[in-house]
């Protein structure tokens, strides 16, 4: 898995991690049962803090995208083919998708562009992924 992060950008370092991640599962780069690099080896290669790579995998976990273990560390725990959405993520992903559709609306976007975006970039991940339009 190949990771680009801006470390100069006004997103939190651990949440460019774990949008990275979550990019390449949905485009099927990663996929159930991948390691991650571990969280001292991530932060070496980006001479961040490994709190921050910590912080970023946590987040992951919580959100039952990956599982940290012992013995094989991070692991990728879903993909597009695992299956439906766990019990409360539709809702809340509903919820931070209102914001970035308002955001859009408020600068200016109309229906048509939005749709036409999203489209685009759902064209990008996986074949067989289950979101429509």
């Amino acid at each position: 898995m190949h990771l680009t992060l801006d470390l100069d950008s006004e997103i939190p370092i651990y949440l460019q991690i774990r949008d990275r991640i979550v990019e390449s599962i949905a485009r099927g780069e990663a996929k159930e049962g991948d390691p991650l690099p571990s969280t001292r080896q991530l932060a070496a290669d980006f001479g961040i803090n490994f709190h921050t790579v910590n912080k970023a995998y946590d987040l992951l976990r919580n959100q039952g995208i990956i599982r940290i273990n012992r013995k094989s560390g991070a692991v990728i725990r879903r993909d597009a083919a695992t299956g439906p959405p766990e019990p409360g993520f539709v809702e809340d992903w509903e919820e931070r998708m209102r914001v970035l559709l308002a955001e859009a609306t408020v600068h200016g976007l109309d229906r048509e562009d939005v749709a036409r975006r999203c489209a685009a970039i759902l064209a990008g991940f996986a074949p067989g992924e289950k979101a429509a339009l």
